[in-house]
């Protein structure tokens, strides 16, 4: 008779056997056996979603954790529309904008249009829904799809969407308006509509972002079409000449307008800058004094269980893999030996930013160092693969918690240049502290290792305005996290930028560093 270790391996194998079904992640009832259905889920494996519904999870997710939900949902909501339209479904114009704009973030509500909708609500999972409505489609040439998502294109969307869009979702608007290449993706559509109105809007949302040619290009045709247009420009605010013409990219756009948005705010809600540190050598005692504290609680922020003794004997150069068992088999003592390397190298990028050198520019050539020291001893002790210290992420990668959808391999390499550039070339230094560790993390160009870069980052960008090294404190990791995800989520970087600054406020105060526990 099967033990209960043997029959839970069963029922595993079954779920393994959907997931590689062209990588399910939404399970129907029908798909299991009630047997394998209830172990699965008894067993933390499987999560109901909705009647009939089920998503796979993790067994160590404790109550109310919301991961595994909001790293399924796009799929779930794919395979449950196709389950029950088949094809016949859209996203609004409205979410289709914002998905060609780079912006996966998990909607609140996701509105599907369909004729054989029922305008239902449908209740999903941490407080988000689905809601259906009953619309004709439109015809095949103006329907896309991306990752499986069914959407309108972008130009019949931009000619649909409604007219507060422009206003409510401004960085999603320009970053999708920013990908028109042609006054003529837009203008077929415009044309046959006869969307006189439409077109008076969008010839002032192209102008808005500075893309004169193409809203020329619209107004003059439509007029000599014999349409009556005027120019209306949706946005409440003016756009900076922040957009390369030539640039398409989605990604690349939204960090830019991301940056524009944020910096006022950061400056408002930020200490002044002292300036740069005159005294460099008393200066880098002081980041060298810091280490302990520092690699405490930035090591314990990300779920590492170090403690001082280990900190302090990693330092000392007392861990010794080979001779030491125990060091060996510890992802903690490897974590706090890389953590160790990475300082070290990150004090060297210090010293060039105090000697007068760019801070954007030696971040840009620096930071690829970083990386490799911090998980250089976990690829030497055989716990990571030699290829997991090539450089940015070839995967999709996902954030606990979070509604957050990191962009795709492809999207970070069009935006990791244009944050470097933009920290380059911003004049603000608290502007560089604050974005360059939000958009960072934002971006998520690592496998691994992402928070910590991104403070590696931030106090190189502190140095550059004279600002002392700022640890974050292990005991407000909520509150660090929660600022996070509401800039990630809403665009609204006020909190992140008033918490970074009060860390940063203590320390201008000669306040004592965050405690260490006993």
């Amino acid at each position: 008779m099967a033990t209960p270790s043997e029959k839970l391996a069963q029922s595993l194998e079954v779920l393994h056997k959907l997931q590689s079904n062209d990588g399910v992640i939404a399970i129907q009832t029908k798909e299991l056996t009630r047997t394998h259905r209830e172990r699965l889920v008894s067993n933390g494996f499987l999560t109901e979603v909705i009647k009939g519904w089920y998503i796979p999870c993790r067994p160590d997710e404790i109550q109310g954790d919301s991961t595994s939900w909001y790293t399924s949902f796009w799929h779930f909501c794919a395979a449950y529309l196709n389950s029950r339209f088949g094809k016949n479904w859209i996203l609004s114009p409205e979410q289709s904008i914002a998905i060609h704009s780079g912006n996966w973030t998990v909607p609140r509500q996701l509105l599907v249009r369909s004729p054989k909708a029922n305008n239902n609500i449908i209740n999903l999972p941490f407080d988000t829904s689905l809601f259906d409505i009953r619309v004709t489609l439109p015809v095949d040439s103006d329907i896309e799809h991306v990752d499986g998502i069914r959407v309108y294109t972008l130009a019949s969307a931009l000619v649909l969407s409604s007219p507060t869009f422009f206003s409510q979702s401004p960085m999603d608007a320009r970053a999708a308006l920013s990908m028109i290449r042609d006054g003529s993706e837009i203008l077929s559509r415009l044309l046959d509509g006869g969307h006189s109105t439409v077109a008076g809007r969008l010839v002032g949302a192209f102008r808005n972002i500075g893309r004169e040619r193409i809203a020329d290009d619209i107004l003059k045709t439509m007029l000599k079409a014999g349409y009556d247009v005027r120019e209306n420009d949706p946005f409440t605010t003016k756009l900076p000449s922040v957009l390369n013409s030539r640039e398409v990219s989605p990604y690349a756009n939204r960090i830019k307008l991301m940056w524009q948005h944020m910096r006022g705010t950061v400056i408002e809600n930020f200490p002044s800058a002292p300036g740069l540190a005159i005294d460099s050598t008393a200066y880098m005692k002081r980041v060298e004094d810091v280490f302990v504290t520092d690699a405490y609680h930035s090591l314990s922020i990300e779920g590492y269980r170090v403690t001082p003794e280990l900190i302090e004997r990693v330092r000392k150069g007392e861990w010794n893999p080979e001779e030491n068992a125990s060091d060996n088999e510890q992802k903690n003592a490897l974590a706090a030996r890389g953590y160790w390397q990475a300082f070290q190298a990150v004090k060297e990028s210090i010293a060039q930013v105090l000697s007068g050198e760019n801070a954007g520019i030696i971040a840009y050539d620096d930071h690829g160092t970083w990386y490799r020291e911090l998980f250089g001893p976990s690829v030497t002790t055989g716990i990571l693969n030699a290829s997991d210290l090539a450089g940015y992420r070839n995967h999709p990668v996902y954030i606990r918690r979070s509604k957050h959808v990191p962009l795709n391999k492809d999207a970070v390499r069009d935006t990791m240049p244009v944050l470097f550039d933009l920290l380059r070339d911003e004049p603000e230094a608290a502007v560089r502290v604050v974005l360059g560790h939000f958009i960072f993390v934002y971006i998520h160009p690592y496998n691994d290792g992402n928070g910590r870069i991104g403070r590696f980052l931030m106090n190189v960008m502190l140095a550059s305005g004279g600002y002392p090294w700022t640890v974050i404190p292990l005991e407000e990791r909520s509150d660090y996290m929660q600022a996070l995800e509401k800039a990630s989520v809403d665009q609204d970087i006020t909190d992140f930028a008033r918490f970074i600054g009060k860390q940063v406020e203590k320390r201008l105060r000669g306040n004592e560093l965050p405690k260490i526990p006993n």
